[in-house]
């Protein structure tokens, strides 16, 4: 059990860190660490609770304003996209959750790389609809376990948004989706009792990483620091498909 404590206040601070120094990826760095020893559904949990206590914290240090126009699509789409992630979290087992999760690392990080090194032309293409398609993704993932921006902020830097437009909309709708998210898991039953002494490591162990990063923050290249931890995460899928592939296609005894 105290390597258990361990590894979930491990994952905390590491994700609160780049949390604050980056503004995106609590749950894909917690995950990264977490879907190696906690069951599916407990991971999730933590990810959400944590993941909404971020961006609490950053709703109340970094203010970027509303842009209710353009934020509007993300949200309906992503209100729309949570039940179903809720519906499929308990029917996860271990190895698809790890598939899942490092398919999701090995392609969205190496694309979010290539959008920092070679910006393109804005996509248009879709127009608010499309940004609801986005938001539903983002909504679907939301409740598998609190990954709720990481499709919206690709699908922002594919459009091309600027820096504070982008900020605007990932973070009021990572606080929307997280928010409802959390209201969902507590209403269906899947925090119990059992986990609230892990959510109690979870939020004193990423409060002060999540403020010191959001400190180094002004000192660093976001560039430079979005390169390092990508891939880093991008290693951390790799590893992820390893691990539970092999299983899946029976390749073990």
């Amino acid at each position: 059990m105290d390597s258990l404590y361990l590894v979930v206040a491990l994952g905390a601070m590491l994700a609160g860190f780049v949390q604050g120094l980056s503004g995106f990826a609590f749950g894909l760095t917690a995950m990264s660490l977490w879907a190696w020893t906690l069951e599916p559904r407990l991971a999730a949990a933590l990810v959400v609770f944590g993941s909404l206590l971020g961006q609490v914290v950053a709703a109340v240090t970094v203010r970027r304003g509303f842009d209710w126009r353009c934020l509007l699509p993300f949200v309906l789409g992503g209100l729309a996209g949570i039940p179903l992630g809720v519906l499929l979290l308990p029917r996860l087992d271990m190895d698809w959750f790890k598939v899942i999760l490092g398919t999701l690392l090995v392609l969205w990080c190496p694309a979010m790389l290539i959008m920092a090194a070679r910006p393109r032309r804005p996509f248009k293409a879709g127009g608010r609809f499309a940004d609801g398609l986005a938001g539903m993704a983002g909504g679907v993932m939301s409740g598998l376990g609190g990954f709720a921006g990481s499709l919206p902020t690709l699908w922002c830097t594919l459009r091309g948004f600027d820096k504070d437009t982008q900020r605007t909309v990932i973070q009021n709708f990572n606080l929307s989706m997280l928010a409802v998210t959390m209201a969902i898991y507590l209403a269906t039953g899947l925090i119990t009792r059992d986990m609230l002494p892990l959510f109690a490591i979870v939020a004193p162990a990423m409060l002060l990483p999540a403020l010191f990063g959001a400190r180094v923050y002004t000192g660093i290249s976001e560039v430079a620091f979005r390169k390092i931890v990508l891939g880093l995460l991008t290693a951390s899928g790799v590893m992820m498909l390893a691990s539970a592939l092999p299983r899946l296609l029976g390749w073990t005894a």
